[in-house]
């Protein structure tokens, strides 16, 4: 990974833009959820937060997928992460009597953040120069993103209670000026060329992405893809409840919030650095890894809800991300593989679509049950469904996945 990252500087750009990106992500979410707790004292707005970090992408998705299949990936990844920049600064103006504006500039960032990811994501096959190279990057990047939740979120945690939380919100809104100036400085071409009267056509999302539906439709391997994320999704609105396990169950502030919130993000940064090393580019293993790593998740989040010391409760949330981090990466390196170039960017858009709806609908119900029931017993539910959903997985896939083993050049 290091060697592709010295001789490929543009994956070296993409690398750089993403660590800053993700830090100031992680600063700005320990800083806020924090401050809707002690502004609101409601478990339910605190999950609101999770909601508003995932469902304006659900709602940007359709038009976001377009966007990156038909226009200059570079522009736009440099253009929206200024505009990210300006809304991230509206965080500045949230108090007891404006809380609601916290959701207003915090999905704006989020439904920014849904042509941010289809684009960039979709270039990197472009970037990449073999085969080989494009496996390593998306573990490296989808190591970076749980490393960077787990530094950004820890010493987001201790920097906002050092410096205050709006010291968190303006280091947020930097990270994006930053970024957009490395993703300005890319010169490999982000995507195939394609017909200048395309980029003409009006933009029009239904059938944008009825055409990306119907290509997956067709491909059971693709499908299968593309659905594996909701299995972990049915059960991730327990992450919404990590800052409430640390506050109403350990009696923790900032800091605690930041460690819990941390660990998952160590688990996610070593998840997919192990899993790509095991599956390599078998689509096989990809979808089975996909399923043991959404039962991982639950299973190791119901044994960490009940721990009663405050460091094993950490331990176990490491070990749940280990397998949400390895599956989040897997089923996007598959995609990557799979698709077209010319509609990998609907198809990346439509999965993360599909994911975002289910967390934000399993978050927002996570936070009305644990203000009823208590958030042990919140996350009992949540991941016990989730289990469900990852034997369901595991049990449809066997066949395409005994398919794809016998016969790995399958993949187009």
């Amino acid at each position: 990974m290091l060697t592709m990252l010295r001789t490929n500087s543009d994956m070296r750009r993409m690398f750089v833009a993403q660590v800053i990106s993700y830090m100031g992500d992680w600063f700005s979410f320990v800083a806020l959820v924090g401050l809707i707790k002690d502004l609101t004292d409601s478990n339910f707005l605190v999950s609101m937060v999770m909601v508003s970090f995932s469902l304006p992408s659900f709602f940007a998705s359709p038009i976001a997928g377009p966007i990156a299949d038909r226009f200059d990936r570079r522009r736009i990844l440099v253009v929206v992460s200024g505009f990210q920049a300006l809304a991230a600064l509206g965080l500045l103006l949230v108090g007891a009597d404006t809380v609601w504006l916290a959701f207003v500039f915090q999905s704006t960032v989020s439904a920014l953040a849904a042509v941010v990811g289809p684009a960039s994501q979709a270039a990197i096959p472009n970037i990449a120069r073999d085969d080989e190279e494009l496996s390593k990057a998306n573990a490296l990047l989808g190591s970076t993103w749980g490393v960077m939740l787990a530094v950004g979120a820890a010493i987001g945690g201790l920097f906002a209670a050092t410096f205050g939380r709006d010291a968190a919100f303006i280091a947020n809104a930097l990270s994006f000026v930053v970024s957009g100036i490395f993703f300005s400085l890319i010169r490999t071409p982000m995507q195939a060329p394609t017909d200048p009267t395309k980029r003409r056509q009006r933009l029009r999302p239904v059938a944008d992405m009825g055409e990306a539906l119907t290509h997956a439709r067709r491909d059971p391997v693709l499908m299968a893809l593309v659905l594996s994320k909701t299995t972990f999704a049915v059960g991730s609105g327990v992450v919404s409840q990590l800052a409430v396990l640390a506050s109403d169950v350990f009696d923790g502030g900032d800091g605690y919030r930041g460690i819990l919130i941390g660990a998952r993000g160590l688990g996610a940064g070593i998840g997919p650095a192990l899993a790509m090393k095991y599956t390599g580019r078998d689509l096989g293993r990809v979808l089975k890894v996909c399923g043991v790593s959404s039962l991982t998740f639950s299973l190791c989040y119901l044994v960490g809800a009940w721990m009663p010391v405050f460091a094993m409760a950490a331990l176990f949330i490491v070990l749940a991300h280990l397998g949400g981090g390895a599956q989040w990466t897997l089923s996007t390196f598959g995609l990557q593989m799979r698709s077209p170039d010319e509609l990998r960017g609907r198809i990346i858009a439509g999965d993360f679509a599909l994911v975002t709806l289910t967390m934000s609908v399993t978050s927002a119900l996570a936070g009305l049950l644990s203000d009823a029931i208590g958030v042990r017993e919140t996350i009992t539910v949540f991941t016990g469904a989730a289990a469900v959903a990852s034997f369901v997985y595991i049990n449809a896939t066997r066949r395409l996945r005994i398919r794809l083993l016998s016969s790995p050049t399958s993949a187009p």
